[in-house]
């Protein structure tokens, strides 16, 4: 019985802790750019895309859709960092748990 209610004490704290990291990511702000800088996308932590600056210079007649592969090429690999930082943040909730693979929060 010792043994259930101290998993149950952890899973309780181990739950508060996310909640704080989930709070963590949200609150930050990262950047990636593409096209040399062209085009910047700035996203929270936790994946909201926050803001789109996209220099003058980039912004060609004719050019449209090469602006168009820059923003997606910027949103994605913000995405992609956000993703990460979220990952790496929920590693570090979960070390020593041995979880099976696939069942991150």
């Amino acid at each position: 019985m010792a043994n259930f209610m101290k998993m149950m004490k952890q899973a309780a704290d181990m739950q508060k802790n996310l909640a704080k990291a989930q709070e963590a990511l949200a609150g930050l702000e990262l950047e990636h750019s593409s096209g040399g800088g062209a085009v910047t996308v700035k996203i929270t932590g936790d994946g909201n895309v926050v803001a789109i600056r996209i220099d003058p210079k980039a912004i060609q007649p004719g050019e449209a859709e090469m602006l168009e592969d820059l923003v997606l090429a910027a949103v994605r690999g913000a995405q992609e960092m956000a993703k990460e930082r979220a990952a790496s943040e929920m590693k570090q909730l979960t070390a020593g748990l041995n979880l099976p693979p696939g069942m991150g929060f």
